[in-house]
């Protein structure tokens, strides 16, 4: 009998042939799509999830959509996420600042009035809560192509001891020699002259005072620059003034202009949710790294002043009570968003990690700084040193163990060179000198590291060249343990980040991430990146277990060295109690998480904690808590509140 297939059977036996000659045809692509289809498959398992973590995306509206540069943790569970102008030129002739704050409890937006561009500031946590924000960008940077009239710096002299003066934005310069006439860009304080007497002879001399302004000539085209240093009256001046007070500048001319910086602070409030503005620095600051010291006031260090030079090591503290700046009686100079960490010792630990700007031959060895007395120890044995610009630097947990991390980096200012080099130093040690840990997943500028509550590193992204050239992001990420100093990869991130991108620990345990500005996004550097401005989220493999634990009741704010309980069931099963300060992240650089381990005892139905005394270990502030079972999972945090300690 001759067989006759069936309708369907041909149907199918048609369907089949379509599939084969399509899969000769387009065979890789189908390929990917069989990849992918079974990709996100797998992601999605409960037994890759709790190996791995599992990553999301956070909904967020398009009227909120911002390019995040800096994200800092507040103590009401909000994230502050600023933009300021964003990197983006046009934003800035448009005065178009933007922060918003997220709460991700709830994933609700608002968007914050923002006084200043704030792009590239630095921030630090003050004891009250509030973030102290300073510096950001007066002006954006030109290059050489791009500078359509000639200017440079202008230096205002006053020989008048008898009154500073303040010259407004556009004040006129005109040359003695040169004839020729720039103005002044921003409003300038020229101090009054120093007087001395000599106690010997009485004799009195008067030093002139000296302040700088950038200034441009009025209008474009090559004729208008200057090629020698010549000296420069002031218009508008009268009487004595017009002999007191007046300029000398050297070549005026369409060189590069750098970025430059702005002296003004703010507190962000995050109960009243706004910015409320404080005295000014005394240096300009863009790129500025701020941490908090053990009484709670801040020191300043490093950016680029009002001329786009990096502040030649004049660094200042930030006093909450007063809301004023105080130099520091010496100098110590270093790069731009230097990783400064308070330590043990309430001295400052210099990783030797920075994020842009200044000579590749001076301020970058890392070492022991101690500002009363400007002593600084260098700390030896840092592998792939000319590789520390846009590396990640970590206080290991537990903090008490004074063991720090630099994880990747790479050369100075747009070097291609990137390394996947992780260096760990005990500074408890008789002689501290850095030793190699495990290699990251991959060479990496820019990666993003969080401490978690169960005392491992969360580390993420990066990218192989400088921000991202020819594709070269990194879609990794890893656990590292510092106990047992071993690090595995877990679940990938969704999207890659690089330059301006960053993480924070949230409360509830999961990490939140954000930014990345890459210069292209192909590999051959031919078709121009765009901000990236999803935010993710990261659960870490201890929230896919059946249970964790829960902390209740207790007092908000407990001192340095006393003791507190918490209520929480399964009492027996708590391990470890954690005390970990809210980020605040920007360029590689979060000085400020750290992870204290508290002594505590159970009881039968809760835990009592015991702060430890040293306000160096746990600078004031607010913190959040969190209890951590046997199987490693962390409970919700807490929040609590550590004053400053008294004064003895």
């Amino acid at each position: 009998m001759k067989y006759r297939p069936t309708r369907r059977t041909r149907r199918f036996g048609i369907g089949a042939a379509a599939v084969i000659v399509l899969a000769g045809m387009n065979g890789p692509a189908l390929y990917r799509f069989s990849s992918d289809k079974y990709h996100a498959y797998k992601i999605n398992q409960p037994e890759y999830k709790a190996e791995n973590g599992h990553w999301d995306v956070v909904n967020v509206p398009d009227q909120y959509r911002i390019n995040t540069i800096h994200a800092a943790l507040l103590h009401t569970g909000k994230v502050l996420l600023v933009a300021g102008s964003g990197n983006n030129a046009k934003n800035f002739a448009a005065k178009s600042f933007r922060s918003v704050l997220w709460d991700p409890e709830k994933n609700t937006f608002t968007n914050i009035p923002t006084p200043k561009d704030l792009f590239c500031s630095g921030h630090s946590q003050l004891p009250d809560g509030k973030l102290l924000v300073a510096g950001g960008t007066q002006r954006y940077e030109k290059l050489k192509g791009d500078v359509e009239k000639a200017g440079g710096l202008m230096f205002v002299h006053n020989e008048s001891p008898d009154k500073p003066k303040t010259l407004p934005a556009g004040t006129r310069f005109t040359g003695k020699e040169n004839g020729k006439t720039f103005e002044s860009k921003d409003p300038l304080l020229v101090p009054r002259a120093k007087k001395t007497k000599n106690p010997k002879t009485g004799k009195v001399t008067v030093t002139a005072s000296t302040a700088r302004v950038y200034v441009e000539a009025l209008r474009k085209g090559k004729k208008y620059q200057t090629g020698t240093e010549d000296n420069y009256r002031i218009a508008g001046l009268k009487g004595k003034d017009r002999q007191n007070f007046y300029g000398i500048a050297q070549k005026l001319s369409f060189d590069k202009k750098d970025f430059q910086g702005i002296k003004q602070a703010y507190e962000f409030d995050p109960e009243g949710e706004r910015y409320i503005p404080v005295d000014p620095m005394n240096e300009a600051r863009w790129y500025p790294t701020l941490t908090t010291l053990e009484d709670g006031k801040v020191l300043a260090v490093s950016g680029l002043d009002e001329i786009g030079q990096v502040v030649p090591g004049k660094n200042e503290i930030y006093d909450p009570k007063t809301k004023k700046w105080k130099y520091l009686p010496k100098q110590r100079f270093f790069p731009t968003y230097p990783a400064l960490f308070l330590t043990d010792k309430g001295r400052i630990f210099y990783t030797g990690s920075n994020a842009g700007y200044g000579p590749d031959d001076k301020g970058r060895t890392p070492g022991i700084w101690d500002p009363k007395s400007n002593r600084f120890d260098v700390v030896p044995g840092i592998s792939a040193p000319d590789a520390l610009e846009t590396s990640m630097s970590v206080l290991l947990p537990p903090a008490q163990d004074q063991r720090f991390m630099v994880l990747g980096g790479g050369g100075v200012g747009e070097d291609p060179t990137s390394t996947a080099k992780t260096r760990i130093v005990d500074l408890h040690a008789d002689k501290p000198r850095f030793k190699n840990g495990p290699d990251l997943y991959a060479k990496a500028r820019y990666p993003s590291s969080v401490i978690l509550p169960d005392d491992t590193v969360l580390t993420t992204n990066g990218s192989g060249d400088y921000r991202g050239r020819g594709a070269s992001n990194v879609l990794k990420a890893e656990l590292y343990t510092p106990r047992t100093n071993t690090s595995r990869g877990v679940a990938d991130p969704l999207v890659g980040r690089n330059y301006h991108s960053g993480a924070l620990l949230l409360p509830d345990g999961r990490v939140m991430t954000f930014g990345s500005d890459s210069l292209f996004a192909d590999k051959a550097n031919t078709t121009p990146g765009e901000f990236q401005q999803q935010i993710d989220l990261y659960t870490p493999p201890y929230l896919f277990r059946d249970s964790r634990p829960k902390l209740a009741g207790a007092p908000k704010t407990v001192k340095l060295g006393a003791k507190t309980t918490y209520r929480t069931t399964h009492a027996s099963a708590i391990t470890k109690m954690r005390l970990i300060r809210p980020g605040s992240f920007t360029h590689v650089t979060n000085v400020e998480q750290r992870s204290i381990a508290l002594d505590f005892t159970r009881t039968k139905d809760g835990v009592t904690v015991t702060l430890p005394k040293d306000a160096s270990v746990v600078p004031p502030g607010w913190y959040m808590l969190n209890a951590v079972d046997d199987q490693g999972t962390p409970s919700k945090a807490v929040w609590v509140k550590v004053p400053a300690a008294a004064k003895k």
